[in-house]
């Protein structure tokens, strides 16, 4: 049936889906398939008409939303417009990754698999829903499923006669080829390169902001820091509005880059440049060329990230020593995982680590298979917390400093926040930033009443709106904010004090730790039933919350199901249809993060 070929497109937010849909390609390839991997918005989506085999690897971001990478793709295979039978000739499968703690979970994946359907593309096999909430990760139906896939595509397309799968121990070519630079053009390392003034930034060229500020906001003595980081713009010709975010690329700290340079035995200094190994795989545009090993350890490798289970089926290629490679190879097989689990995921052991673990393996990698092995340090997302209409040539972002203990003896840091708290206005240093919109989008009008909930950094966005709306002080904005102390990490306190008393503000705070019985934010708009549903339903207000997904978001959903339950005098059906309505109209929105 056909040629024996599979197109493999994915679309990714933090880099997982694209780690993922490449573990495929090399399976496919493993089955003597002609195999395509790509973005879904690098692919010409016109061309699905003419595909017989694709395979769809999707994420899920913010509230039920497209990741940045398949955004224009989305758009078009959701036109109206499409003839039903447009895709007869494709069989197809779909694995979703998501996250059950999210309300929408899994929704692109689950929405893609029945447009394709109704499009008139056959399934190979039910949509496959990874929940990185699972025991055992996502992992834990990644694995089966695609086991199950492999099984249908060969009965598809069976092997050519007399011709085998490749074994699973044969390492595949490395995806780019190394050429190491002579000595003589060695240098101390390579920066990043500046700004060339054009305006439309992202991931490819970031712009480099200076650092205004780096305040902490909580005290001293709290168990948490909490950054106000101000960057300087100006220039740059970047828009946004309130609701936007901000991309920030991190970079490792001195101190890890340094341990994984000592324990690879790397040159820091070495140069080298690299060329294309597959054509279908194009060099990463965010390397100088050429590049210092400095540099790509600091700004292109993610050393200090968790790693996934391909990462150890490439090492046990590598290793000699019989008993790291035995416990590498037990990672990789199904009895395994409970055990790679408690290892790796549970207690968030760093790559870095996992090398140091397993010195002997570590020692025989070969330096071009590191951009195979470690994937790239991918962007952080910040809701932006100023607005550009008081502060024009400035983007603040409000910034926890990610820091917690597990069982290894090393408090886990996260790269990002770790790396601003540390920055120094005296040291000059600049910001790779780029600005893209939303999940948040609020009304345009200003007499439209605003209510918001957003407790700790959930604060951010708001922060921003209730900025532009201090320019039109006929507005009503209603903000329910918590945090544990009112001495401690009530943020930005002052500021809105001054709001409240120059009346644009109105402010309903809970402090959950300053008395015995704790109050969070639901039960603070509980107390405001009554105004609350006025707001709603005689003056038609937004409602809005941002903030931590673990409980938080479905308490505040909750009680607002509730007071609209008892002061609307609705069954609960038929609050779930009001709220379900105030979510059609964008009245209703929600920016979590996990």
């Amino acid at each position: 049936m056909g040629d024996r070929r599979i197109l493999i497109l994915y679309g990714s937010q933090t880099g997982t889906a694209q780690d993922v849909a490449e573990k495929f390609a090399r399976e496919a390839k493993r089955r003597l398939l002609s195999t395509r991997v790509m973005p879904l918005d690098d692919y010409s989506v016109v061309n699905l008409l003419h595909e017989e085999l694709v395979l769809f690897v999707c994420a899920t971001t913010g509230q039920g939303d497209p990741p940045e990478n398949m955004k224009m793709f989305w758009k078009f295979i959701m036109r109206k417009n499409l003839p039903n039978n447009s895709l007869m000739k494709m069989k197809f499968a779909v694995l979703g990754l998501g996250d059950s703690s999210y309300q929408k979970f899994n929704f692109i994946a689950k929405k893609l698999y029945k447009r394709l359907v109704q499009l008139g593309a056959e399934g190979l096999q039910s949509v496959g829903l990874a929940d990185d909430q699972h025991d055992l990760g996502a992992d834990a139906v990644i694995y089966p499923w695609m086991r199950d896939l492999w099984q249908n595509v060969l009965s598809l397309y069976p092997l050519p006669p007399g011709q085998e799968i490749i074994p699973a121990d044969v390492k595949p070519p490395p995806r780019y080829k190394v050429e190491i630079n002579p000595a003589e053009d060695r240098v101390p390392g390579v920066s990043s390169s500046e700004s060339n003034g054009i305006s439309q930034y992202g991931k490819n060229c970031p712009f480099h902001a200076p650092l205004i500020s780096n305040e902490r906001l909580t005290s001293d003595d709290h168990w948490q820091d909490v950054r106000l980081i101000r960057l300087d713009v100006r220039g740059s010709g970047i828009k946004y509005d309130p609701g936007d975010v901000v991309m920030i690329q991190p970079q490792n700290s001195e101190d890890s880059v340094q341990e994984f340079l000592t324990l690879m035995k790397l040159d820091p200094q070495q140069r080298f440049t690299l060329q294309q190994n597959d054509p279908n795989i194009p060099l990463p545009s965010q390397l100088p060329q050429p590049c210092s090993v400095h540099h790509l350890v600091q700004h292109y490798l993610d050393i200090n990230s968790v790693p996934r289970r391909s990462f150890f089926e490439f090492m046990a290629l590598f290793s000699t020593n019989e008993l790291e490679k035995e416990k590498l190879q037990e990672f990789c097989t199904p009895e395994g995982q409970e055990e790679l689990y408690s290892y790796c995921n549970r207690v968030k052991r760093s790559i870095l680590e996992v090398l140091q673990d397993f010195p002997h393996t570590s020692s025989w990698l070969p330096f071009e298979y590191l951009f195979d092995v470690i994937p790239q340090l991918q962007p952080r997302a910040f809701s932006i917390a100023s607005s550009q209409v008081v502060h024009p040539d400035e983007i603040q972002i409000l910034m926890a400093v990610v820091e917690y203990k597990t069982r290894l003896q090393k408090p886990r840091r996260g790269v990002c926040s770790t790396w601003l708290s540390r920055l120094k206005v005296a040291e000059r240093p600049v910001v790779p930033l780029w600005v893209k919109k939303g999940t948040i989008v609020f009304p345009k009008e200003a007499v439209t009443p605003v209510i918001m909930v957003g407790p700790g950094t959930g604060v951010a966005p708001f922060r921003s709106f209730i900025q532009e709306r201090s320019t039109a002080p006929s507005s009503r904005n209603i903000l329910f904010f918590g945090c544990r102390n009112r001495d401690k990490d009530f943020l930005c306190k002052e500021e809105w004090e001054s709001a409240v008393n120059k009346g644009y503000l109105e402010l309903y705070t809970a402090f959950s730790r300053d008395q015995e019985e704790k109050v969070y934010v639901h039960h603070v708009m509980s107390d405001k039933g009554a105004l609350l549903w006025k707001l709603l339903e005689e003056e038609k207000a937004w409602f809005f919350i941002a903030g931590n997904a673990k409980q938080m978001p479905d308490d505040v959903k909750s009680a607002l199901h509730n007071i609209i339950q008892q002061h609307g005098h609705m069954t609960s059906a038929e609050a779930d249809s009001y709220i379900h309505r105030l979510e059609q109209t964008r009245r209703f929105q929600a920016e979590t993060w996990s």
